[in-house]
């Protein structure tokens, strides 16, 4: 990559230079993205399959990594408070401690991942790279979920149930998030 090409992030929303009443909008705006994604779901035990890990990596990616994972945060607070924005229009504390946790925990890092790779590149301009900051995005909540989930049921198992169900689905929301993010790249 050239020197050029970094020293002109991609910042497709633009949201860095906007004012905070521009980035609280921009929050809001996300943790409702987050909230809707969380409805499309598939169910699973003990953890269910939804669209969270298509439009996390993608608000990083978009917001950028501190704003990103602000987003994340204050929909997971918002979900933490009782509001029903989880998986199911479910929320309240429980849903920290339980078998989801480490997969909602994860959620920031993700975030602010797949926004720090695409302030390097790895973005709409680039879809391979793109693609790979949205897997190592849904690869982190995996390996973050499952650690979780290990301490209640067992490595072997949780991998068995938190894991291997869940590959094809975050290559496939990879792609979909990666595609949706080149539609943002600057064109020229």
């Amino acid at each position: 990559m050239t020197d050029l090409a970094l020293s002109r992030p991609f910042s497709p929303l633009r949201l860095e230079s906007r004012s905070l009443a521009w980035r609280a909008g921009a929050v809001i705006v996300g943790s409702l993205l987050l909230a809707l994604s969380s409805q499309i779901k598939v169910p699973m035990y003990p953890v269910p399959m939804t669209m969270q890990t298509f439009a996390v990596p993608l608000i990083g990616a978009l917001y950028g990594w501190r704003l990103g994972a602000v987003t994340v945060i204050a929909w997971l607070l918002q979900g933490c408070v009782g509001l029903p924005v989880l998986a199911g229009a479910a929320g309240g504390a429980a849903y920290f401690a339980g078998p989801t946790a480490g997969y909602l925990l994860a959620f920031p890092f993700a975030a602010a991942l797949a926004g720090w790779l695409a302030e390097r590149g790895w973005n709409g301009s680039r879809v391979g790279f793109a693609f790979a900051s949205m897997l190592a995005a849904n690869a982190l909540c995996l390996v973050l979920g499952v650690a979780w989930l290990a301490t209640l049921i067992g490595l072997s198992k949780a991998i068995a149930v938190g894991a291997t169900p869940f590959v094809l689905g975050a290559v496939l929301k990879s792609a979909l998030a990666a595609t949706t993010l080149k539609a943002f790249a600057p064109r020229g």
